[in-house]
């Protein structure tokens, strides 16, 4: 175990350059006296590791050290060819990278793992687009692409559901997510980044709405920091957060509570499920889920059929009751 921890400690010295012992024991997941020992231990090795004291100081390798200490065990390398997505890295103009990357993989693994890895491929593949839906068309991704990496500002014609549904946005493209199979940009407008008193400046656009680009030759400055995975997380929270205005009391049927998952989307499910109370004498359950409008609410119910019954609010009892009004005289043998 410690063998294995003092071999992850000079890897991230190596790759990440100069860190804090503070940084070190967060990576590790041990305490800062067991990463003075560790760096301590290193030194004795004959690792060329050092230490520079103060606020400003950290531990890191001589210039030019390079470890060849990089085998991998039959579990890291099973992981690498399972973290390979072919249809995202093709997305994104990597996929004859990737490809070339897994090659020289799989020559450089001893025959065992080779031959495991081979396996792999034929029992496990990673899909990440959504059931019932048409994969996005994402024309002008490389160009985004393009502009993540290099950091330049992109001016962009978008497409959005509110009125006015076209406008022009100029934008600092920090990032892009993969999200059920389509993707998203991560960025800022301008005075965002260097104007902290815009909370707002961070915006999510998604590419398949992009009707034109232009990338400019402005560069940007990403924020000291920025972490686009934990954005990204906070900016799932909030989102659910604001569209959730109200909640709604339901009455369900004891067939159909197992089946929400497939019906309902997650939020709601998830809902249901943690808030059903004791079966009634004809086993039907009461819950409460969250509301996001009328509407919407009302179409994710319909899809329940007689098997859900609105007790609350009225408004959506309401538009129910007028909904299945309107089927039966549809629908009335003539």
């Amino acid at each position: 175990m410690r063998a294995s921890r003092l071999l992850s400690a000079l890897l991230l010295l190596q790759t990440r350059g100069r860190m804090t012992a503070r940084q070190l024991a967060d990576e590790l997941e041990v305490s800062v006296r067991t990463v003075y020992r560790d760096m301590e231990s290193l030194a004795a090795a004959g690792v060329p590791v050092y230490g520079d004291p103060g606020h400003e100081g950290g531990y890191q390798l001589v210039d030019g050290y390079r470890t060849r200490l990089t085998g991998l065990t039959p579990d890291e390398a099973e992981a690498l060819f399972l973290a390979g997505l072919p249809g995202a890295a093709a997305d994104l103009g990597l996929g004859a990278v990737l490809a070339t990357a897994q090659l020289k993989l799989t020559a450089a693994l001893p025959a065992e793992l080779r031959e495991r890895s081979g396996e792999l491929r034929q029992r496990f593949h990673l899909d990440t687009s959504g059931w019932y839906a048409e994969p996005d068309a994402t024309p002008h991704l490389a160009a985004v692409t393009d502009a993540v990496w290099r950091q330049r500002r992109i001016r962009i014609r978008y497409r959005r559901w509110r009125a006015p549904q076209e406008v022009s946005r100029t934008l600092a493209p920090y990032g892009l997510v993969l999200k059920s199979g389509r993707w998203y940009l991560v960025a800022a407008r301008p005075g965002g980044p260097d104007d902290p008193k815009d909370a707002q400046a961070c915006r999510t656009y998604r590419v398949s709405q992009i009707l034109r680009i232009q990338v400019l030759d402005d560069a940007f400055t990403r924020p000291d920091g920025f972490d686009l995975a934990a954005h990204w997380r906070d900016y799932l929270a909030d989102f659910d957060a604001r569209r959730h205005r109200g909640e709604a009391t339901v009455r369900l049927s004891p067939r159909i509570l197992s089946r929400l998952p497939d019906l309902l989307e997650p939020a709601l499910a998830r809902a249901a499920r943690d808030s059903a109370g004791s079966p009634d004498a004809e086993g039907r359950v009461e819950v409460v889920i969250p509301v996001e409008s009328v509407d919407h609410t009302a179409a994710q119910l319909l899809r329940l059929g007689a098997d859900a019954e609105v007790l609350a609010p009225a408004e959506l009892r309401a538009h129910m009751a007028e909904t299945a009004t309107s089927l039966a005289a549809l629908y009335r043998c003539r």
